[in-house]
């Protein structure tokens, strides 16, 4: 008796590796356009791998141990390759993000208080708050047409940041104006310039294109504007009780040193660009793999209508959203928002039988790691019932990195982790999302991953 063929397991998009090997050339020309797509195929089975230019040598290390090695058991050794910075400092100045060293160390000293365990707490009303104004916006535009929920959720996370970190809504004029140049800021910065890939001296300028300069500019301007007018609330006892007064009174236990207004607006740069670009990313992969697997957004519409009623909800809320904080994990497994860091060997390393020389880029991939075919069983498959599994977890403890990990975790990854899934599930219960037949979401990475053409979904009201 002949069985029935087993039908096909749909699988969420994933880009197409780069055949073989290229040249110098059109590797750049590959980075350029997509840092996924510009990778090798074998990148998902190898432990480590080389690649060498005439100027520099990266080693991409997915074994386990090492990852472990460069962000856990040695950090110091490993800091942030300074690669990184040639892109991102006309926004980011001397931000958390991008320094090393006792910098850091003081800067993280002086932020990480203000993402305590306690204080979650006392940002989740504005984190509900900002759920609520996007399903009222969303409410006339759920008649079944087409909507880029990349926006979406764009405009979402940037009026939680702005509710968060000074307590105001994204239609305030200041914060409005932020975030509107922020969106010309990210068309006009490409992933790599001149400095990223040729080792040039200190001294030698960096040149950027006029609209990423211009935009960076007007952004630190703006929100130097809100840290000026903060300061001077601090000065009269009248700031509100938020995360950029928390940040701003907080002093260096080991200097005494609070920032002043320039590194205030370099660290709210990155609390912007890493708090509103990863969470919009994150959130709108979410929406699109629900509606690719439309009985796990049942799942998390069901859940949702129970944990949100009555209408008055608190911050325990949060620890019955069990389905939709499995889903976002499950959505950053697959869609992780920064796809790849890059470190730097400090000294000469010897690694899986082969020689690192100092100034060496060691690159950590989380898209790589996530999906790894030694480390997770059924890699490119959307399931987040695995993280209830012996299986699921024992993968998450050696390969899931979506926040990074060691002491240069994202001091915000406690913070994603409430916004991210109540945000999911606000949407879910007032909102059905579907698929658009033709717009397929491709992931391509800059410095998110984020959909080739946009994330299409169709909008309709949930019964």
């Amino acid at each position: 008796m002949k069985t029935a063929p087993e039908c096909p397991v749909k699988l969420p998009p994933k880009p197409i590796a780069r055949p073989g090997k290229v040249s110098l050339w059109r590797y750049a020309k590959l980075f350029r356009r997509d840092i996924l797509s510009a990778q090798p195929a074998r990148l998902y089975r190898a432990w480590m791998a080389e690649f060498r230019t005439p100027f520099f040598r990266s080693f991409m290390c997915n074994d386990p141990e090492l990852v472990n090695l460069v962000l856990k058991e040695r950090p110091d050794d490993f800091p942030k390759s300074d690669r990184v910075r040639e892109g991102l400092a006309p926004l980011l100045g001397n931000s958390v993000f991008i320094t090393n060293g006792e910098v850091w160390k003081r800067q993280r000293r002086i932020i990480d208080p203000a993402f305590e365990g306690g204080r979650l707490r006392d940002t989740f009303p504005a984190m509900w708050d900002a759920g609520v104004a996007a399903v009222e916006r969303l409410e006339a535009q759920a008649d079944g047409q087409e909507l880029e929920i990349e926006a979406v959720t764009s405009h979402m996370a940037a009026d939680v940041i702005f509710r968060t970190l000074f307590s105001i809504p994204i239609e305030n004029e200041t914060a409005a104006a932020v975030f509107s140049r922020f969106k010309d800021h990210q068309r006009s910065s490409p992933v790599m310039n001149l400095g990223a890939l040729l080792p040039l001296p200190k001294w030698f300028p960096r040149f950027h294109n006029r609209l990423t300069v211009d935009t960076a500019r007007d952004i630190r301007a703006l929100i130097a504007q809100l840290t000026e007018a903060r300061m001077a609330e601090i000065s009269a006892g009248t700031a509100p009780d938020d995360l950029a007064t928390k940040i701003m009174t907080t002093e260096d236990p080991q200097t005494g040193e609070r920032f002043d207004t320039g590194e205030m607006v370099d660290q709210v740069a990155i609390f912007f660009l890493a708090g509103h670009e990863t969470s919009a990313s994150a959130l709108a992969w979410a929406l699109y793999l629900l509606a690719m697997y439309p009985e796990w957004q049942d799942k998390v519409a069901d859940e949702a209508s129970v944990a949100f009623e009555p209408e008055k909800i608190y911050f325990s809320t949060l620890s019955k959203l069990k389905t939709s904080r499995d889903v976002f994990r499950e959505s950053m497994r697959l869609y992780p928002p920064v796809p790849m860091m890059v470190r730097e060997a400090s000294c000469p390393e010897h690694f899986r039988d082969r020689d690192v020389r100092k100034g060496s880029q060691i690159v950590l991939s989380p898209w790589h790691l996530h999906r790894h075919e030694r480390l997770w069983e059924r890699g490119d498959e959307f399931d987040p019932g695995r993280f209830t599994t012996p299986e699921g977890k024992a993968s998450m403890r050696q390969a899931y990195i979506p926040f990074s990990a060691g002491q240069r975790v994202c001091p915000g990854s406690g913070f994603a982790m409430a916004e991210g899934p109540l945000l999911l599930a606000m949407l879910v219960r007032a909102f059905r999302f579907e698929l658009v037949s033709g717009r397929e979401a491709m992931p391509v990475a800059h410095l998110t991953v984020r959909g080739n053409d946009g994330i299409w979904l169709r909008l309709t009201r949930r019964d």
